[in-house]
This record gives C-alpha cells, structure tokens and sequence, in this order.
C-alpha cells in the first residue's frame, strides 16, 4: 500500500512524544515532522499525538494528502487551536476570538 505524504507540526509535547514521531518521520526543525505515511500509521501517531495533549498542554496541526480539491486534509488538536473549515470545498483556518482580539488591537 503506497503512503502519502504528511506533516505535523507541534507545540509543548514531551520528548517521549516527539520520539515517537521520529520512528516515523524526520524532524527538519523543532517541532515539525515531515514523512509518507500510510494511513493505518498516520492515524496511529495523531491518535498517540492527541493523547498526549491531553496529558500536558500543547498543540498540534497535521497536514496529509487527500482527495480534496486542494489536494490535502488539515487536522488541529489542542488548547487555542485554529480551526479547520470548509467554504465551497476549500479549507481556511479559523482564529480563535482571542487572537483576533488581539490583532485589532495592535
């Protein structure tokens, strides 16, 4: 079964974690991991990645290939994550209230 590619990028996950991740994939900067997965192994480490933002604060986003009109799917997981959603078949992010508070007032 042939894999496609996938990134995740994190925030505040312990070191167990994030060696967990690089059994799988290459860590080119700190906190982003980058590989071709397959879906059985992609949904493996999200699920171990979500459970491990349960345990400690933290925050995920995981970009894989999809059969969408953009190609890829976007995932997010943690406290004050951005928000997936979809507009006429396109993906934007939404902002938690909070930070666009906060960029009004800049």
């Amino acid at each position: 079964m042939a894999g496609g590619f996938c990134v995740i990028s994190t925030t505040a996950i312990a070191d167990g974690t994030r060696g967990a991740l690089t059994r799988w994939m290459l860590e080119p900067a700190p906190g982003v991991y980058v590989g071709t997965l397959t879906r059985r192994v992609r949904e493996h480490l999200w699920a171990g990645l979500r459970e491990a933002i349960d345990a400690q604060e933290g925050w995920a986003v995981m970009v894989h290939g999809a059969d969408t009109e953009q190609g890829y799917r976007v995932l997010t997981y943690g406290e004050g994550s951005r928000t997936p959603r979809t507009i006429d078949g396109l993906t934007l992010i939404g902002w938690p209230k909070e930070t666009l508070e906060e960029v009004k007032n800049l």
